[in-house]
């Protein structure tokens, strides 16, 4: 009986918990709006999965509006599947749209590299693998060049990872919008199931 207690309190606890990191994951920053903005500078990042990523930015305070796509091919209006194959040239990507008097480019671009993802695999992240998943900085002007550069040299000297960063830095050509269904994906499954989503869990197990 007592064991039985115990199994139901453990299960209760790990599915608390679970919740919570959940919850602080999918947390929403508080100056999202639901329209694109024509006046905010604009940062283009790949990096795995295109939902993990555009989660680990809708949270941080100063994003203002996010979505996600397709950049750094050679294909016109690429769909999901053309790009899952890998042959379209084209990395999962997102697009970030900031407030520069409360996050900074060279911020955003920290957060990019030693939080957001794993910058030193090549064309993969965790289970996803091809060169649609690569880690890329698409940069607007050669400012955001120069701080993208800097950063990585930066954090190469410091050692912050056992493997060199293998993070592309090109310049941001068309980027081209993903279907409907992958914007905000993971704060639509849970409006649609009432539950997170099981990749924003195991991530948060993989960053501890």
């Amino acid at each position: 009986m007592r064991l039985g207690l115990f199994i139901l309190f453990i299960c209760l606890a790990a599915g608390l918990w679970f919740f919570a990191m959940g919850s602080r994951a999918m947390a929403k920053g508080e100056d999202l709006v639901t329209e694109k903005p024509d006046n905010l500078p604009k940062a283009t990042l790949a990096g795995g999965c295109f939902w993990c990523l555009e989660s680990e930015f809708r949270s941080l305070d100063g994003i203002v509006y996010t979505d996600v796509g397709y950049a750094g091919g050679h294909v016109d209006s690429p769909t999901y599947e053309q790009v899952t194959t890998g042959e379209t040239g084209h990395a999962e990507a997102i697009e970030i749209y900031y407030d520069p008097d409360k996050v900074s480019y060279r911020s955003l671009l920290t957060h990019f590299l030693t939080s957001a993802h794993n910058p030193t695999e090549l064309n993969k992240q965790w289970v996803d693998k091809g060169p649609q998943y690569r880690s890329a900085i698409f940069y607007h002007d050669e400012e955001q060049k120069k701080i993208a550069e800097e950063l990585i040299a930066e954090l190469t000297a410091q050692k912050l990872y056992k493997e060199p960063i293998v993070t592309e830095i090109t310049p941001a050509g068309t980027f081209w919008i993903a279907e409907n269904y992958h914007q905000q994906y993971y704060e639509k499954y849970k409006e649609k199931t009432g539950k997170q989503h099981m990749r924003v869990f195991l991530k948060k197990q993989r960053k501890k």
